[in-house]
């Protein structure tokens, strides 16, 4: 597998204030990992800063180039980026936004050939969401919206899809396909995915790997591929406060426990 992020002493925030605080960590290629910690804990801040959409102090690598050192343009290249709330006035057809994933391999004035187009669709119809083509997206509701821009984030190869809670808005069939489309993707174009979640238990069943935040620092990483059951539950306590994993059919869920 090859390294496709390296993040060493990553700090970052806003106003001039840090929310992360010297976060290190690595991800290779076919790993889908997961961003978890209570509210605040720095999950978007850890995402946008990997990235290189917010500035930050450190070092934060994307396949032996530094994330802030990238053009916008690169960057996009690079990187099938999808935020909480992003695209929520666009008043373009589903099938354009999806297009959009396009733009950086585009000149000035050059449109989305017919291959192109027939990828989008193609993306569309992988979700589930192919009738969102000819639709208005500002007539979308929230999860029809999301699974337009998940297409549009999904539609061209990058080395690294970064989603910022993907699965908010979807229902349990579309998260489930979600989520399977990102193992497979991983796996079969060998690119890296970071993911943030307040879904601990579709981390547990879809992630690789689980990357825990609490103020603004990791507490804890697990290979979920190696770890013991001890070593996972000890890694959500670190974030999670009392709690305990709980087996069924195959696969771990997490419960509180009461004090």
């Amino acid at each position: 597998m090859r390294e496709i992020l390296r993040a060493r002493d990553l700090r970052a925030g806003y106003g001039g204030g840090d929310v992360l605080r010297g976060v290190s960590f690595s991800l290779q290629g076919g790993e889908v990992c997961a961003l978890l910690g209570e509210n605040g804990s720095g999950k978007t801040t850890l995402l946008r800063a990997a990235c290189g959409l917010l500035p930050y102090r450190g070092s934060c690598v994307l396949s032996g180039r530094e994330a802030g050192s990238l053009s916008d343009r690169e960057r996009a290249r690079r990187i099938g980026w999808l935020s909480q709330r992003g695209g929520a006035e666009l008043p373009l057809r589903g099938l354009d936004v999806v297009l959009m994933g396009f733009n950086p391999l585009l000149g000035a004035l050059q449109s989305p050939t017919k291959a192109q187009r027939r990828r989008a669709l193609k993306a569309l119809n992988e979700l589930g969401a192919a009738e969102f083509a000819e639709r208005n997206f500002t007539e979308l509701s929230a999860g029809q919206r999301q699974l337009v821009l998940f297409a549009r984030a999904l539609v061209r190869d990058v080395e690294l899809l970064a989603l910022d809670e993907p699965e908010s808005a979807l229902d349990l069939r579309r998260r489930r396909a979600l989520f399977q489309i990102l193992r497979e993707r991983a796996a079969r174009r060998d690119c890296a995915v970071l993911f943030s979640s307040h879904d601990v238990n579709a981390a547990l069943r879809w992630a690789n790997r689980l990357l825990l935040l609490r103020d603004g620092e990791l507490c804890a990483g697990v290979d979920l591929r190696a770890a013991s059951r001890a070593e996972i539950e000890a890694a959500l306590r670190a974030a999670f406060g009392p709690v305990e994993l709980i087996e069924h059919d195959g696969h771990y869920l997490m419960a509180e426990v009461e004090e």
